[in-house]
């Protein structure tokens, strides 16, 4: 195995590992003793989920948020540039994308350091192809604005992009918000706006439709504590 900075994707829920891993990912990970996590008990239970007699005692664990030091960020690689192989691993999805994984990786890069992205789920892109909006032009916006008025603000630059542009706008809220998110986006969209509700992606009771807006009134969907990600086209 090449010695490098292994970004290693993670089941977007309870959905087993060998319906959205590929063979190779559990090869790479069974090779690497040193892990830098955003989470370290979410991190232990999927590495369990991969291989279930796997040593977690012989591992070391590095925690990555957003509470942690650019210093100590910086010094998680010594093991790397010494090496040893180390793997990334986000609570969900891809790690280094809408995740503070990326932060290392920065590094990384910075100090010449070989990095390896693996196959595996990605929230965005599995919306984007659901969606039938425009594949070729999108953006990731995040969060939105929590204040009403800068929401309502946002909400109509981001459907402003998708006609003067024709790029596709997604974004995310979070979970127990959800609901609310919806009734902004009725509110603050214009009748003939397409909005993509995509939730659970790729775990039971997978929900992705796409709807106007005007189409979307009345029949909402209860979201509340799904993860979910919201996608507007023209």
């Amino acid at each position: 195995m090449e010695t490098a900075l292994y970004l290693l994707p993670v089941t977007l829920g309870d959905t087993s590992v060998e319906q959205v891993l590929p063979t190779y990912n559990r090869e790479i990970i069974l090779q690497i003793k040193h892990f830098i996590v955003e989470d370290v008990r979410s991190a232990r239970r999927f590495l369990k989920k991969v291989d279930r007699d796997i040593n977690i005692d012989e591992l070391t664990f590095y925690p990555l948020n957003k509470h942690t030091s650019p210093e100590a960020i910086s010094g998680y690689l010594k093991p790397l540039i010494e090496g040893n192989s180390m793997g990334v691993i986000s609570e969900a999805g891809c790690p280094a994308v809408a995740d503070p994984g990326a932060d290392v990786v920065a590094i990384a890069q910075r100090k010449s350091l070989r990095v390896i992205p693996l196959v595996g789920p990605s929230s965005i892109i599995l919306s984007v192809m659901a969606s039938g909006f425009n594949g070729q032009s999108f953006a990731f916006h995040g969060y939105l604005p929590i204040e009403p008025a800068e929401r309502a603000k946002r909400i109509k630059e981001l459907e402003s992009r998708i006609y003067s542009e024709s790029q596709t706008q997604l974004f995310i809220e979070t979970p127990y918000r959800n609901n609310k998110m919806l009734e902004d986006l009725l509110h603050n969209c214009r009748p003939q706006t397409k909005l993509c509700v995509a939730a659970n992606i790729t775990c039971e009771g997978e929900y992705i439709k796409t709807r106007t807006i005007k189409e979307w009134k009345g029949k909402l969907p209860d979201l509340s504590k799904i993860p979910c990600i919201f996608l507007i086209y023209k």
